[in-house]
């Protein structure tokens, strides 16, 4: 259930009881913060300046008018139809927009959200949870609604020549994290991508990591397999981190990314920790990246990544 929180800007972590009576984190934002960007990304286009006091629907903001703004990529021509993971425009395709199945399984695509159990429709869109953003139609994302995405967190200790684990001057041991940079704006960040219509989501964390960090696509079927093979066990041992809404700067008032972010650790650094990198895919570098406070990372990822720090007991 969405929390609503006082502080502006705030990310308050929670430890909620499970039904299975393991703890499991969720994460409550107050302000969403990149998905109110002056200007959204790739297509330069400005959005309406939205106040952290003017967030949330319950607060009344009646000069509120959002741009709005879907790309043109996601709509399709006759000549070109729409990628096989957009959904329909209301405006070119309204008989398929009305059949979408909102809040629920549709077929193979599930749209309901991991932040709340029931998301506003109204006039026909989905409503972001989080509050305004700016922006209304679609933006770049694929779907209306919760975009679902996986990312995997791939973690070791860093070690120096002798193979001992390095630690800071508080005697707490440094982790390195599977960092990718991002071809479409620069940034590093952990190598997820989007779950796949009927897809379970811990296939994804392997396809999505093989791709951005060993560049499976560009291997041969035999490579390919033998790698996603070599990893299958360390990703069959994943700690849960997080699961909700991200702060995107892709966010609209319809549609948003959500995400389900998991730790596959090699604490010996023998198996998961001796991978040869390689950037691939959506990504234009990789490395092995040390943890540290300072990280500049995209979205919501520096969140993650500290909770991973605090799961481990690690340097900060």
């Amino acid at each position: 259930m969405l929390r609503s929180l006082s502080k502006v800007g705030q990310i308050c972590i929670t430890q909620l009881k499970a039904s299975n009576g393991k703890s499991s984190l969720m994460t409550a934002m107050a302000q969403h913060v990149k998905a109110r960007c002056e200007t959204y990304p790739r297509d330069n286009i400005k959005r309406f300046h939205v106040p952290d006091d003017k967030v949330s629907w319950e607060t009344d903001f009646p000069g509120y008018s959002p741009t709005e703004y879907t790309s043109k990529s996601l709509i399709g021509t006759l000549e070109k139809p729409r990628p096989e993971y957009s959904d329909p425009d209301p405006k070119h395709s309204p008989v398929e927009f009305e059949k979408l199945k909102f809040n629920d399984l549709d077929g193979d695509l599930n749209r309901c959200s991991h932040v709340t159990d029931v998301y506003e429709i109204k006039d026909g869109y989905p409503v972001n949870p989080m509050g305004r953003t700016g922006l209304k139609g679609r933006g770049c994302l694929g779907r209306w609604g919760p975009n679902h995405a996986a990312d995997p967190i791939v973690t070791r200790w860093e070690r120096d020549k002798d193979g001992k684990i390095k630690k800071d001057e508080n005697g707490k041991g440094i982790l390195q994290f599977v960092c990718i940079k991002r071809k479409d704006n620069g940034e590093w960040a952990i190598p997820g991508g989007m779950v796949n219509a009927g897809e379970i989501v811990t296939v994804t964390l392997r396809r999505e990591f093989g791709e951005e960090a060993l560049n499976t696509l560009e291997m041969s079927s035999e490579e390919k397999e033998a790698t996603l093979v070599s990893i299958e066990e360390c990703f069959k041992h994943g700690k849960e981190v997080y699961k909700g809404y991200v702060d995107d700067p892709r966010n609209t008032d319809n549609a948003w990314m959500e995400t389900v972010a998991y730790n596959f650790h090699d604490e010996a650094g023998d198996s998961l920790g001796k991978l040869k990198l390689h950037a691939g895919d959506d990504a234009v570098g990789v490395q092995w990246m040390s943890i540290h406070k300072g990280l500049k990372l995209y979205a919501s990822h520096h969140d993650f990544i500290k909770e991973v720090v605090e799961m481990h007991g690690a340097s900060w």
